[in-house]
């Protein structure tokens, strides 16, 4: 959510903004919400003078009811009631235009980083750089779950009949790998000094609208009935949600966590849950990063953020490249977003693995996430990343670690994870 003084100062760079995001449906929200702002703004400044000569004429019936004049005195209370009355509807009037104003400036799209390359959606993303050499081996590289089925890996089947589609059974190394990737990764992070945290899976409604786009959350977000709470899609919802209402000491900046979490996902409107696959489901495990930072600050961390996941990825021995999203890719709180993609030696080609965004202070602004500087109190800057999430990840690892013979290398680094285990056969 974009400053309300900036768009009032700034309108023709905000209709620009839309314009660049390819929304022009939205071109027409920012001369409603002027207006709006316009009568809100009136009614404010009747009601304070209102509140301003309700105290005035109060010191003046203390002071006629002193002398004695009670007629005056009277006449003076009839003023207060009527000034009360009216008072009373002008409050009532502040309220409603502020949630329509809250609820326009929530649909209309933060104003992206001036590097973010034009496009009208992600056909037009943009090719960083690429890390690692991709290979396609002599031999053919089968479905990354025909590789885990002959592993005993995974059950699909049964997934189905108990969950339905969407849904699998991680089975013995398969299973243990998963975990050794996550444990990996959290002690990946722990050592570029993120602290570590295991959230809340669940979060209510105003946490929600918080973190995201309205769009956004009918996509993704399961809610469970009867309560004011929505289960996770990934656990940057809740990190961030960790500071809603807070003002942080300046010098206690950066905040830099990395979470565990399981996630759900609608995967609303989705294609290929009926494959047999575990690229798009709807329960996964991740390890995220987040940061809370300076708002001059965030661009640097942005370059540190995405750059952890292709270390993590190349300590792997996975190929991986790093993809610009476009204005039109970007969701409405971004201000800029790389995705890290894994190479398919199967597919010949690269896929997202993870995505890393600085959302500005969009998200601070929503949540009132402020901080105590040394002249002022200013909204910080969120940032978010994907350290690794294993289904994905799992399907880069198997297609980049088979051998010929079928069997799965090990690389060092999860070794440990592993008990010693070099190859799974």
């Amino acid at each position: 959510m974009i400053d309300i003084k900036f768009l009032r100062e700034n309108p023709d760079a905000v209709k620009e903004n839309i314009k660049k995001k390819f929304q022009d449906s939205k071109l027409g929200l920012v001369d409603e919400v002027i207006g709006l702002d316009v009568e809100s703004r009136k009614a404010k400044q009747e009601a304070d003078n209102l509140r301003s000569s309700r105290n005035k004429i109060s010191k003046e019936i203390g002071a006629l009811m002193a002398q004695g004049k009670k007629e005056e005195a009277e006449a003076k209370k009839a003023e207060v009631a009527a000034n009360a009355k009216r008072l009373t509807e002008l409050e009532e009037t502040e309220k409603e235009l502020e949630e329509k104003i809250t609820k326009i400036m929530m649909a209309i799209p933060n104003i992206i980083d001036a590097s973010v390359p034009i496009g009208k959606d992600d056909t037009e993303n943009v090719e960083v750089k690429k890390y690692g050499e991709p290979v396609v081996p002599d031999f053919e590289v089968p479905y990354h779950t025909d590789i885990m089925e002959k592993l005993n890996g995974i059950d699909l089947d049964s997934a189905r009949k108990v969950a339905g589609n969407g849904f699998y059974y991680l089975m013995g190394d398969i299973a243990r790998l998963h975990s050794a990737v996550i444990a990996y990764a959290r002690d990946f992070m722990i050592g570029r000094g993120f602290t570590y945290c295991v959230p809340p899976f669940m979060i209510r409604s105003n946490v929600v609208t918080g973190v995201m786009s309205f769009a956004e959350m009918d996509a993704m977000m399961y809610k469970i009935e009867g309560e004011d709470l929505y289960l996770i899609g990934t656990s940057e919802h809740s990190m961030i949600g960790k500071f809603i209402d807070t003002i942080i000491p300046e010098e206690e900046l950066p905040k830099t966590l990395t979470s565990y979490s399981p996630c759900f996902r609608k995967e609303k409107g989705a294609h290929g849950l009926e494959e047999r696959g575990v690229y798009r489901i709807h329960q996964f495990e991740k390890q995220e990063m987040i940061v809370v930072c300076k708002p001059e600050e965030s661009p640097v961390w942005f370059e540190k953020l995405w750059q952890n996941t292709v270390d993590l990825f190349r300590s792997m021995d996975i190929p991986v490249r790093t993809i610009e999203c476009c204005s039109g890719d970007l969701a409405d709180l971004k201000v800029k977003s790389y995705d890290v993609e894994a190479w398919s030696p199967r597919q010949k080609k690269y896929f997202e693995v993870g995505s890393c965004s600085n959302l500005g202070d969009a998200q601070a602004r929503r949540l009132k996430i402020r901080v105590n500087g040394e002249k002022t109190k200013y909204y910080a800057h969120t940032l978010n990343n994907t350290v690794v999430a294993p289904p994905r990840m799992l399907i880069a690892f198997l297609e980049n670690n088979l051998q010929a013979d079928g069997s799965i290398r090990i690389p060092e680094v999860l070794k440990p994870y592993m008990g010693g285990q070099k190859v799974i056969k």
